[in-house]
């Protein structure tokens, strides 16, 4: 009898830890990059700005991470954001903002609504970094995977 129960008790236990192993190996972190430049702006800029961030997202949490690097800006940023959705060549409003702290490199994190992370996924998201003198955005980039 105490064979029996003993059996079963280690039963359970690997049976939960399989489970408890299979829902921790449904989380997925993925990476997510963008290059920014006048041309990619819509309409397209004479800029000679550049940049690039790279992102990390985390499926459990829902959370994202970013670094941009931005150089040869007309002057001081004076606004970055994510925008979607979007596609390459479409304009869209602010998803999430890039942070106060505009010097590069800019690093923050933002925990993301379903359907932002929707669209992120489907690569419908842009960073866009503004200055005074190009309001609607100096250089964009599409982030992709």
């Amino acid at each position: 009898m105490r064979t029996v129960i003993t059996i079963s008790s280690m039963t359970g236990l690997a049976i939960a830890a399989l489970l408890a192993a299979g829902s921790v190996s449904l989380a997925e972190t993925m990476k997510f990059k963008a290059d920014l430049s006048g041309k990619s702006e819509v309409p397209p800029n004479e800029a000679k700005g550049t940049g690039n961030a790279e992102m990390t997202y985390d499926s459990v949490s829902k959370q994202l991470s970013w670094t941009v690097n931005f150089s040869g800006l007309s002057g001081p940023a004076t606004a970055a954001h994510f925008h979607g959705p979007a596609e390459a060549g479409k304009n869209a409003g602010v998803a999430v903002p890039i942070g106060t702290a505009l010097a590069s490199p800019a690093k923050g994190t933002a925990t993301l609504t379903d359907a932002h992370a929707a669209d992120l996924l489907a690569g419908r998201w842009y960073i866009n970094v503004h200055t005074d003198a190009n309001k609607p955005g100096e250089i964009r980039g599409q982030v992709t995977k």
